[in-house]
């Protein structure tokens, strides 16, 4: 009797002094960042091949993919005018548990009509809350790079889990995966508590009139928005053809998941010494250089190249490249806009970015229909050589003054 009573004092200390520790905690934030990361690849790896493996089309492909980023550009700036005005928390957890469920719905879907419905679903909601994830990091009590590397870690376990459950335990069972994925990153989500004054409430009742304003008059953020546009359409277009890629150039879906969640671990280095070089290097060469880097890679593919060096290239540059450019985006946004505005202001680059992967994903889907993957490659180093020279071009701040990555 005595023992039962001292083991429920006991429980009655330790947890509340469990909960108060994870407050707020590195725990909490590394299981949000991680598990996070880790649902979209589980989620989103390998839906080509999923689709093409259940008989459908390239375009059919490309259909499922920009209905997901089109109802996403929909729904972007609603999420991010709703996170500056209500907790971050409440919004994201709310997000996530629709998310999970999103993923119950599309394991169950058969059909096309069905499928897009569940990937938009779904991809809407990740996509929604990806800006907001971008700025915790930033807001949080820790070093941007120490929080961003466990969601780099989460996508390269995901990409590489997503290809072993495809092939030893059944393409359907990604899905199931994902639902806890997501329930344990609610979990980490519910003990963040990331200070955010940076997304300040605007007193004045007009704040959505105000910002409208703001960004129709600022002629830097709408070219930028153009070239941010032109990068991530081109290179959404690339992630999520590049598995079915490499599986027509003879390579297995588990040797594909390898070579995926080691390009993933390859940007690692760019995430974990940001603080190193963000702050200095200006905005301007920051963009020249991850521009050139998918210009790089999108001639060794065109081009047909060695396939080990197809591999290596991969591995320099898909996700490198692309997580370069996400905090470059934080950089710009936050040189171009003011504080008050920017979760908004990203949610709008976020747009772009939805709004153009529809546009390419349907073009790169159509190539396919009629051509090969060089020509599809080819054309989109043609696309994104565009969005070099609007860079050159481009009259921007240096930026080095914003200590975003400290």
């Amino acid at each position: 009797m005595e023992k039962e009573t001292f083991m429920k004092l006991n429980k009655k200390r330790i947890f509340p002094h469990f909960m108060e520790r994870f407050k707020n905690s590195y725990l909490s934030y590394f299981l949000m960042y991680n598990f996070y990361y880790l649902s979209w690849a589980l989620f989103s790896s390998f839906i080509s091949v999923y689709l093409l493996d259940k008989g459908f089309r390239p375009s059919d492909v490309s259909l499922v993919v920009s209905a997901s980023f089109l109802a996403s550009m929909i729904f972007q700036p609603i999420i991010g005018i709703l996170s500056d005005r209500f907790s971050l928390k409440l919004i994201n957890t709310i997000l996530f548990a629709l998310a999970g469920l999103g993923g119950i719905y599309f394991v169950n879907a058969t059909r096309l009509i069905e499928l897009i419905i569940g990937y938009s679903f779904v991809l809407t909601l990740i996509n929604g809350t990806n800006p907001i994830m971008e700025r915790i990091a930033t807001t949080s009590p820790y070093p941007y790079g120490r929080i961003r590397i466990w969601g780099t870690i989460g996508y390269a376990l995901g990409s590489q889990l997503a290809g072993l459950i495809y092939d030893f335990v059944s393409p359907s069972a990604i899905f199931v995966t994902f639902v806890f994925t997501m329930a344990i990153s609610i979990i980490g989500l519910l003990g963040t508590s990331p200070h955010t004054k940076v997304i300040e409430k605007d007193e004045n009742e007009h704040q959505d009139h105000s910002f409208f304003k703001a960004i129709l008059t600022n002629k830097k953020y709408i070219y930028y928005l153009l070239i941010s546009a032109i990068f991530f359409g081109v290179t959404n277009m690339g992630h999520t053809f590049t598995p079915a890629y490499f599986q027509s150039e003879g390579l297995n879906i588990s040797t594909v998941s390898i070579i995926l969640s080691l390009a993933v671990v390859c940007e690692a280095p760019i995430v974990l010494f940001s603080y190193k070089f963000m702050d200095k290097i200006a905005n301007k060469k920051l963009m020249i250089l991850a521009f050139c880097m998918v210009i790089t890679l999108y001639s060794i593919y065109a081009f047909n190249l060695w396939l080990p060096l197809q591999v290596i290239a991969t591995f320099i540059v898909k996700h490198p490249a692309g997580m370069l450019f996400i905090m470059i985006n934080l950089k710009v946004v936050n040189t171009l806009v003011d504080a008050k505005y920017q979760i908004t202001a990203l949610a709008f680059v976020q747009t772009c970015r939805n709004l153009s992967s529809v546009i390419f994903q349907n073009i790169g889907g159509q190539i396919l229909n009629v051509t090969t993957y060089q020509n599809m490659f080819l054309c989109a180093l043609g696309v994104i050589t565009i969005g070099l020279i609007m860079t050159l071009l481009f009259k921007i701040p240096a930026g080095n003054d914003k200590g975003l990555f400290n």
